[in-house]
């Protein structure tokens, strides 16, 4: 018989109590291998571990192995003296004695060259070879920040009194309407994927005020661009008892500068690695669309061709106007066209072809949309009306609205388009662990 009582304490250490150690002592580590640099009777073996990267150094004649015994890959325990070299990964080694296999591949030669600094290989050769391309550190570095992008807006949703909520992505009725649906039979029932988690977030400020949810959502878009995919990730929040879209927008503004301080705190490491500067959210302008439309096409010589929406081109032209007139790579676009917005946008009451909602652009790309919502049972079924909506599959969101909501409003980020543009990309699938589009279900 025997009784768990917790973590289990292990003999092998991380890089992170490595560094604390003092040079001499006798340390055991495991990792992969993940290059081998052969100089005579010496080599260095570079193990990858989580945390980075980790140099053991074989000598002939005192490591108590051969070293033809192991290749690239190969994941293993080692044991030495730990020893400091500013020259090393990290500034410390260790002198390697013993040698323990742990698995070995069965390759003699990886498909990818993860060891060289940069890839240097085509985005579908890392995609085809995806969790290869990903044990390259710089490849590896992005999810590191995106997972800093997603910690930090639990967190600082947390510290505001954000309930975090669980919503299906499998329904009778989509948030957002329109064509773009993966439909679905549901035990001989029509079903959809969710385009959004926005019907359930809404009915769940009735009960908790504030909510947020990280997970996935599923637009049926046929495009190729390299700003869209088919599955991504959205970071969304729901704030009730607001005074106006602008405490929304104030909340964004929250999130994003607690996310800089905690990159720039906990994952400078990575930043370093890829030369990333973070912006500065310190203060984030917010200007009409109509008036950033018309300003940045008059400065830039831009012609509009809709004037219901941005195109690409004008949300780049957006962010170079911010970046020169405020030195600002953030930007809030207010009061998008209504005939731009889902049902549930509050109109604003002074002009009701435009509404109280909001993008934001990083570097001239859109990386959240947002705003207030109605919540007025009686307005929101006039809204329906008008454009010529149903009901049907609306009934239990309609009923949270029947039995009171407060006001309220929210955002959607869309966490790998973020991530790319902090990486600086220009494709959202370098940013993507598996990514899906128009062509791709593997890996």
């Amino acid at each position: 018989m025997e009784f768990l009582t917790g973590v289990k304490e292990k003999d092998t250490m991380e890089l992170n109590s490595l560094l604390r150690t003092c040079a001499g002592e006798n340390v055991k580590v495991n990792g992969a291998v993940h290059t081998i640099r052969k100089m005579g009777t010496v080599a260095f073996v570079i193990l990858r571990k989580r945390e980075g990267l980790l140099q053991g150094v074989y000598e002939e004649g005192t490591a108590q192995f051969d070293l033809k015994d192991l290749k690239e890959a190969d994941t293993i325990e080692i044991e030495g003296t730990l020893e400091r070299n500013d020259k090393a990964p990290g500034g410390i080694e260790i002198r390697m004695k013993r040698l323990r296999v742990l698995s070995r591949s069965v390759e003699e030669m990886m498909p990818l060259a993860i060891s060289k600094w940069k890839l240097g290989t085509s985005l579908e050769a890392k995609l085809n070879y995806r969790s290869i391309s990903l044990r390259n550190i710089r490849e590896r570095a992005k999810f590191r920040l995106q997972e800093g992008l997603t910690r930090a807006f639990r967190d600082f949703l947390y510290s505001q009194g954000f309930t975090e909520i669980h919503t299906p992505k499998i329904g009778a009725k989509s948030a957002e309407g329109g064509a773009n649906l993966f439909r679905l039979e549901y035990f001989h029932r029509p079903a959809v994927l969710q385009q959004s988690p926005q019907l359930y977030k809404q009915m769940m400020v009735g009960v908790f005020d504030r909510v947020f949810e990280t997970a996935p959502v599923f637009r049926a878009e046929k495009h190729n661009t390299k700003r869209h995919l088919n599955e991504y990730t959205s970071l969304d929040f729901e704030m009730g008892y607001i005074d106006g879209f602008e405490d929304i927008m104030a909340m964004e503004t929250g999130y994003l500068q607690y996310a800089m301080a905690l990159l720039a705190e906990e994952y400078a490491e990575e930043l370093k690695l890829l030369d990333i500067g973070l912006p500065d959210a310190t203060e984030i302008p917010a200007i009409r669309f109509d008036v950033i439309k018309e300003r940045a096409a008059e400065r830039y010589g831009h012609k509009i061709r809709n004037p219901h929406d941005l195109e690409p081109e004008e949300e780049q032209l957006i962010g170079r106007y911010a970046r020169e007139e405020w030195g600002s790579r953030f930007v809030f676009v207010t009061h998008y066209p209504s005939r731009k917005r889902p049902f549930y946008a509050m109109d604003d009451p002074e002009d009701t072809a435009y509404t109280l909602s909001f993008d934001l652009l990083f570097d001239g790309m859109e990386i959240t949309t947002g705003g207030q919502r109605i919540h007025d049972y009686k307005m929101l079924k006039d809204k329906l009306a008008s454009r010529g909506m149903t009901e049907d599959g609306l009934g239990q969101y309609l009923d949270a609205f029947r039995h009171g909501m407060p006001p309220h409003g929210g955002i959607g980020i869309g966490l790998e388009r973020f991530t790319m543009m902090l990486a600086g990309e220009d494709n959202v699938r370098e940013t993507t662990l598996f990514p899906r589009d128009l062509s791709r279900l593997e890996p």
